[in-house]
C-alpha cells in the first residue's frame, strides 16, 4: 500500500515556495553556479547498489553520507535523490518548464555545501522531477521540439549545479489540466532520448510509475536502455519493473524507512540478493539515528552493520 507520506504532505510546499526556471530560458540561472565536482570513488563494497530518496521539504540531504558500514565496509547509500523538483506548465506560453521550490532551491544553491561532501564519499546525487498539478508532465509533449526543450533544461540544471543526473517520477500531473493534452505516444520517447543524448556519461533513473512508464517505445525506438535504473513505486512491497534492463539495473524491493516494517525492510533486501538484483530502493530517510533499521538491511545486502555517524 502507498504511503501517505508521498502522497503528499509537500503538495502544499511546493505551490507556495516557487522559485521556477521558466520554458524559452534554460535551467542555468543560479544565484551561484556550482563548481564542478570533485567526486572520489567510493569504496569497495559487495552487494547491491542502495538508493535513499531525501524529501529536502522537511529533511537535509547530508544525512545520506552519515552511514557506513561497520568495519570500514563503506557507504551504505549509492545514490542520493534531491526529492523533488517539479514540471510546471506556463499557461500564458502554453508550454512545460523546471520548477524548484523554495527548499530545493536552497539545496542546489548550496551545492558546495549540501550536495559536493557527498560526492567526496563516492555518493552519487541525482534530482527528481515530479509532477505539480498543472496538466505538464513527461507523457504530454506536444511535439519532439517541446520535449528536447525540457530536456534541455534537464541536463543544463545538470551541469550548473554539478549533478549526477536525473530521476523521472510520473505522478501528480493531472494530465488535461489548463488545457494540456492527455498522454500519446510520443512525449515520453523524445525526452528520454534527447536528455540522453544531452548528458551521455549522466545517471537516469525512473521510479516506475504513471503514463510515462508504460509509454517507452516509439516510431521503432525503445528508450529502455537509455536508463541506469528503474524501482518499484510501491513501499514495502516487492514488483520487478516492467522495463527491459538487467537484473543489475532494477529494484524490485521499496521500502519507505521507519514506515515499512523492519522485518519486512530486511525481509526485501534479502530477497533482493538470493535472485540477483542490483538495487534496493528506500525512500524518506529523515534525521533520526536510524542504525538500527538500516542495519537490518544491510545485514542481508552487504552483511555488515550500519554505523550511524551524526
Amino acid at each position: 500500500m502507498r504511503t501517505l507520506g508521498r502522497n503528499r504532505l509537500r503538495t502544499a510546499a511546493l505551490a507556495l515556495l516557487a522559485v521556477t526556471l521558466m520554458a524559452g530560458a534554460t535551467a542555468t540561472t543560479p544565484a551561484v553556479a556550482a563548481d564542478t565536482p570533485s567526486t572520489a570513488p567510493a569504496m569497495a563494497k559487495k552487494g547491491p547498489i542502495s538508493v535513499a530518496y531525501v524529501e529536502v521539504n522537511s529533511n537535509s540531504m547530508l544525512n545520506v553520507g552519515k552511514y557506513t558500514l561497520a568495519g570500514g565496509g563503506g557507504n551504505v547509500f549509492d545514490v542520493a535523490v534531491i526529492f523533488a523538483a517539479n514540471i510546471n506548465y506556463d499557461t500564458t506560453k502554453k508550454s512545460a518548464y523546471l520548477h524548484f521550490n523554495e527548499n530545493v532551491k536552497r539545496v542546489l544553491d548550496n551545492a558546495q555545501t549540501q550536495i559536493r561532501p557527498l560526492q567526496a564519499k563516492g555518493i552519487k546525487v541525482v534530482l527528481s522531477v515530479l509532477g505539480n498539478h498543472e496538466g505538464a508532465g513527461f507523457a504530454n509533449f506536444p511535439s519532439q521540439t517541446a520535449a528536447s526543450a525540457f530536456a534541455k533544461q534537464l541536463s543544463d540544471t545538470v551541469t550548473t549545479y554539478g549533478l549526477d543526473g536525473i530521476d523521472f517520477d510520473d505522478e501528480y500531473a493531472e494530465y488535461g489540466k489548463n488545457g494540456t493534452g492527455q498522454p500519446n505516444a510520443s512525449s515520453f520517447v523524445h525526452l528520454v532520448t534527447a536528455l540522453r543524448a544531452n548528458m551521455p556519461g549522466k545517471l537516469i533513473s525512473l521510479y516506475n510509475i504513471g503514463p510515462s512508464a508504460s509509454r517507452l517505445s516509439y516510431g521503432g525506438v525503445n528508450v529502455s536502455s537509455k536508463f541506469n535504473y528503474a524501482w518499484n513505486p510501491w513501499y514495502g512491497t516487492w514488483q520487478v519493473p516492467a522495463i527491459a534492463l538487467p537484473k543489475s539495473g532494477l529494484s524490485p524491493a521499496a521500502v519507505d524507512i521507519g514506515a515499512t516494517s523492519a522485518s519486512t525492510a530486511a525481509s526485501l533486501a534479502r530477497r533482493t540478493v538470493s535472485e540477483n538484483y542490483g538495487v534496493y530502493l528506500t525512500y524518506n530517510l529523515d534525521g533520526s539515528n536510524r542504525q538500527s533499521y538500516v542495519s537490518g538491511f544491510t545485514k542481508e545486502l552487504y552483511g555488515s552493520t550500519a554505523v550511524y555517524t551524526p
